[in-house]
């Protein structure tokens, strides 16, 4: 399937052929049901994610090749190419008006979906919450036992394709009003204070230790983040500008929801 959806990406004129299209279906079909995902996590702790550059690219011939169609969703009206998903009740998610999944994301069984959105090509795992008007972009990975707080803006990357998508790994708390974009990447069981921006240029500065170390783009593992600034020299003089700083580190020793509260606690960091 990885040849022809790259064929079918090299000459354009194939989507004029009927196996082409049903090719491109049964891609966005597989990530609808989680079998396959735009990104594959790493099989050991010292392996890494990897892009699966072709499969981005049935997504963006999906598109091309859709047509424009209503869609009527009991109260609501649609007029777009992608349809949205269904059977939530087999899926064992649950969803509140007005969420919105679009066909070709996954959401596992124990997901909570508040008015919110989850876009195509995003996977969503196990027992995850996605908070009220918290959006998921396309392509984006989003691990177990995450809460993604009201108002979260985790972004979208679809082109190119071979760039990585955002990445939020298991247990990994992101507080209210975060933005996460660019493919960044968020490390297990993180805390995001309230307000924190990533970009995948963002600096990350771990005030922790006796000297700074600074990440691009990557928040290590069980580091408790708050908004920062650091002074920047331009032409008309010094500013200070956006960072996010880690100011602490999620405990190990005890379960999910004390280390949480332990973290906030212990830091001052609001979510």
């Amino acid at each position: 399937m990885t040849s022809q959806i790259n064929e079918i990406w090299a000459n354009r004129a194939l989507l004029n052929n009927p196996k082409s299209l049903e090719t491109i279906r049964d891609v966005i079909n597989q990530l609808d049901r989680g079998v396959l995902r735009v990104a594959n996590p790493p099989t050991d702790e010292n392996g890494s994610w990897t892009v699966n550059e072709w499969v981005k690219k049935a997504i963006l011939l999906y598109f091309i090749s859709q047509q424009m169609k209503i869609e009527e969703s009991g109260i609501f009206t649609f007029h777009d190419k992608i349809p949205l998903k269904s059977d939530f009740e087999t899926a064992k998610v649950r969803v509140v008006p007005p969420a919105v999944a679009r066909y070709g994301s996954f959401q596992a069984p124990g997901v909570i979906l508040m008015p919110s959105y989850v876009n195509i090509g995003a996977y969503v795992d196990e027992r995850t919450m996605v908070d009220t008007w918290a959006t998921v972009g396309s392509c984006a990975q989003i691990g177990k036992d995450v809460h993604l707080s009201g108002g979260v803006g985790i972004g979208g990357v679809l082109e190119p394709p071979q760039a990585a998508p955002v990445i939020v790994e298991d247990g990994a708390f992101i507080g209210s009003r975060c933005i996460v974009v660019e493919g960044a990447h968020i490390g297990k069981r993180a805390v995001l204070g309230a307000g924190v921006t990533i970009t995948g240029s963002s600096k990350i500065i771990d005030v922790t230790g006796a000297k700074p170390v600074e990440y691009k783009g990557f928040v290590p593992a069980n580091s408790v983040v708050i908004p920062g600034s650091y002074a920047k020299q331009f032409q008309a003089g010094e500013f200070h500008v956006p960072c996010a700083i880690i100011i602490g580190q999620r405990k190990e020793s005890t379960d999910l929801k004390t280390s949480l509260n332990d973290a906030l606690r212990d830091n001052n960091v609001s979510v």
